[in-house]
């Protein structure tokens, strides 16, 4: 049976957009979950528009993952053993399309294909979204006081799994008969969207829709962290991305002076870093809004194999040096256009380069103050 996925924030954009994927197939159904307060979980399950199956289930633990992992695959499992050729899984607000991604990969064997991964939303609140420094269990999105994502980091992750983004008007603008689809705003965020997901369709109302083009090895590749993907095209517009490379090692505490400096205005920081401190680790960066963090993802890769052969990751092949690998530090920052100042991004990432007499140094000499997550 053929899946598509549906993730959101928006209750109202992802039933415009899993009813829309459900006119792709003939014989499909439309299934949405929702985790409610005390650990229950409210399933519907649709066939041509009519409900057909409402059931609730209290689960034992109500966090996000067992309810993919015990109600949400086992129904899918079901329907295609009861003859329907396509299933459209509209996933309780807050839940990653990746972690139905991953319990799959779970249960070798299934007949379960993905056809899309379809992250649905309002553009015209992308930008607040990203802002927003609340979680997602005090702004409403979902009932797990436990969950301590903004809602900037829970569309960040989703940019990266999808490759679709479904366009609709939200919840609060039809309450409030509010028609966007001309405003500056909604404009804006459509913008907006190229840069933080250039991969991806975006797709309006009108526009047309292609099923069945989910690669998951390439959203894997997309969502390694410290991986940077930007947009082909550099046309001046409201938002840009700039892209630097450093070749030498940062000094740790001039880098550490100069990030508050980098993050500022910044939408979605993301990198990796070579830091002369802790020299043999490749180490990712990631800020989205007020948020910023850094994380070990072991060692670079000329480090652990001394080559970039088979089995690298592409950005290790790309960024391969003769000398050092794919040791470096890459950093792309995208944020509204006269908040981001190429040349002094570029100044201020190369001023933290180790000098000459620097390298000379012992590592364990370096003083490090990092620590390995910060907001800013």
């Amino acid at each position: 049976m053929h899946l598509s996925i549906v993730s959101s924030l928006d209750s109202h954009c992802r039933e415009v957009a899993a009813a829309r994927l459900g006119r792709t197939h003939s014989n499909s159904a439309v299934v949405f979950h929702d985790l409610l307060d005390g650990s229950v979980v409210l399933r519907r399950v649709y066939r041509d528009g009519q409900l057909f199956e409402r059931e609730s289930t209290v689960l034992e633990h109500g966090c996000l993952s067992c309810t993919v992992r015990l109600d949400i695959i086992p129904t899918a499992e079901r329907l295609a053993s009861c003859g329907f050729d396509h299933a459209v899984l509209a996933l309780p607000p807050g839940v990653a399309a990746g972690m139905v991604v991953a319990e799959l990969r779970q249960r070798p064997g299934n007949s379960l294909v993905i056809d899309n991964a379809v992250l649905a939303l309002d553009p015209a609140d992308v930008e607040d979204h990203v802002w927003d420094r609340h979680t997602l269990f005090e702004s409403g999105f979902t009932s797990m006081p436990q969950d301590d994502r903004t809602s900037g980091e829970f569309l960040i992750g989703e940019f990266g799994q999808v490759d679709t983004v479904m366009l609709s008007a939200g919840l609060g603008a039809e309450l409030a008969g509010d028609s966007r689809l001309d405003s500056e705003a909604w404009g804006s965020g459509v913008e907006l969207l190229g840069e933080l997901a250039p991969h991806a369709a975006v797709v309006g109302s009108a526009d047309e829709f292609r099923p069945g083009c989910y690669d998951d090895a390439e959203a894997t590749a997309r969502t390694k962290p410290g991986t940077v993907r930007i947009p082909l095209d550099e046309a001046p517009g409201l938002f840009s991305t700039v892209l630097h490379k450093a070749a030498r090692p940062l000094h740790p505490g001039r880098f550490r002076e100069a990030l508050p400096q980098l993050a500022a205005g910044t939408h979605w920081m993301r990198g990796r870093l070579w830091i002369a401190s802790a020299a043999g680790v490749r180490i990712a960066i990631q800020g989205i809004g007020p948020r910023v963090w850094l994380e070990s993802t072991g060692p670079w890769w000329a480090d652990a194999a001394g080559t970039a052969g088979p089995g690298a990751d592409v950005d290790a092949v790309l960024d391969w040096h003769p000398h050092h690998g794919d040791r470096g530090t890459v950093l792309a920052i995208t944020g509204r256009s006269e908040d981001v100042d190429p040349g002094e991004i570029r100044r201020l990432l190369d001023d933290c380069q180790v000098t000459e007499a620097e390298m000379a140094l012992h590592p364990g000499e370096w003083n490090d103050p990092f620590e390995l997550s910060e907001t800013l």
